[in-house]
């Protein structure tokens, strides 16, 4: 994928290159036995400025555009785990742009700087059990008590979920539906919060969790923004997390693809490389089309979301296209590689299983249709 010209981005691609190659590529095997990425990345992460790339720069952060999102991504993937990136993204792009585009003043002193400097790490905090996508279904309820709000419920696939000091969290503080949303910011260490990790098939080095809420008090100056105008918020920090896992699916596409070239010369079978083998050229040929077609797709709505403009439709496109697409290299990717693919030791086989979230995760491939086809007037008349 090719960044717009300017120097400043290249400083910071080969900035991040070199810290991938010294500091995470070699400790990710760990990590993903792991299960989590350990509070150490993120203070080196924020020593190089790079937890708070697009947050305020008046609370520590960049104040750059998506484009330098997009860049530190693409480094970070090339470290050959899905898992590391989402838990740096979850806590800078999700739980944290929550706060700084409807917190208060305090609130933004308090956990964006925190979040810039690597003092506190993020989650969000949206899912339910009974309420994914679907958002204003969610029960998660927060009762005014006086100067506090007492939550009951719980929260369900958290990344950062047992690792996090504060949950950015959607919650019930009015009737049904979505104009009974608020959201709140619950610190981690708050009584009646329990926290419990979930095993995955993938995405090892970014911890997953569930949240139970049991009379939970949190002080009511937490709230951001308006009480019961929540939704329009959440729904907002949707179109960053789909361009992030747009940016993640192009990126993890094309680092299967060039395995399974080196693969392809590298492997030899009744006496001649894969590669010379027609099946495998063409194969290899469609996977390479449909990457650079998933690239360039998720470029154009980065930069009508850079620009401003109503991006959701071509987000929700390059959401759609590049996570799909990313299951599909990794079938071809996984083929060619035959049985080596099955093994924990390959990376194609790693990247493979993490792939499985791609297309769920910050809307489903079915909810991105959805979007499509109501913002390009593709939803029928009722009879």
């Amino acid at each position: 994928m090719r960044l717009p010209p300017s120097q400043e981005l290249e400083m910071l691609r080969r900035s991040a290159a070199e810290f991938v190659d010294r500091e995470i590529r070699p400790n990710v095997r760990q990590w993903e036995q792991e299960g989590e990425v350990p509070r150490a990345l993120f203070t080196k992460l924020a020593g190089l400025g790079y937890l708070g790339v697009r947050l305020s720069t008046q609370y520590g952060g960049g104040g750059q555009n998506f484009w330098y999102t997009t860049a530190l991504l693409q480094e970070m993937m090339r470290c050959g785990s899905i898992g590391v990136p989402v838990a740096v993204m979850a806590h800078a792009e999700f739980a944290t742009m929550l706060i700084q585009k409807g917190g208060s003043d305090e609130l933004k002193e308090k956990y964006v700087r925190a979040a810039c400097e690597g003092r506190m790490i993020g989650a969000l905090g949206v899912s339910e059990p009974d309420a994914g996508t679907d958002v204003a279904s969610l029960r998660t309820t927060a009762e005014r008590d006086g100067d506090d709000y007492i939550v009951n419920g719980s929260k369900l696939y958290i990344s950062n979920g047992t690792i996090a000091d504060y949950i950015t969290t959607a919650v019930r503080t009015g009737g049904p539906g979505h104009r009974g949303i608020s959201v709140i910011v619950i610190p981690a260490d708050s009584e009646g919060l329990v926290r419990k990790r979930l095993q995955k098939i993938g995405t090892h080095a970014s911890d997953t969790a569930e949240l139970f809420f049991d009379n939970c008090r949190v002080p009511a100056e937490n709230l951001i923004g308006q009480e019961n105008d929540g939704f329009r918020l959440v729904m907002s920090g949707f179109e960053g997390e789909r361009l992030v896992l747009s940016v993640i699916a192009c990126s993890q596409a094309r680092l299967m693809f060039e395995e399974a070239r080196k693969w392809g010369h590298d492997r030899m079978a009744f006496g001649q490389s894969l590669l010379n083998f027609q099946v495998w050229q063409h194969r290899l040929a469609d996977v390479l089309t449909n990457i650079e077609a998933a690239e360039t797709l998720t470029y154009r709505a980065i930069e009508c979301y850079v620009n401003g403009e109503e991006a959701n439709s071509l987000i929700s496109m390059a959401k759609l296209f590049s996570t799909e697409m990313a299951l599909d290299t990794a079938r071809e990717c996984a083929q060619i590689q035959g049985g080596l693919s099955h093994m924990e030791d390959c990376l194609i086989g790693r990247l493979y299983r993490d792939s499985l979230a791609l297309t769920i995760g910050a809307g489903t491939s079915e909810t991105m249709r959805g979007i499509i086809a109501r913002t390009n007037d593709l939803v029928g008349k009722a009879p």
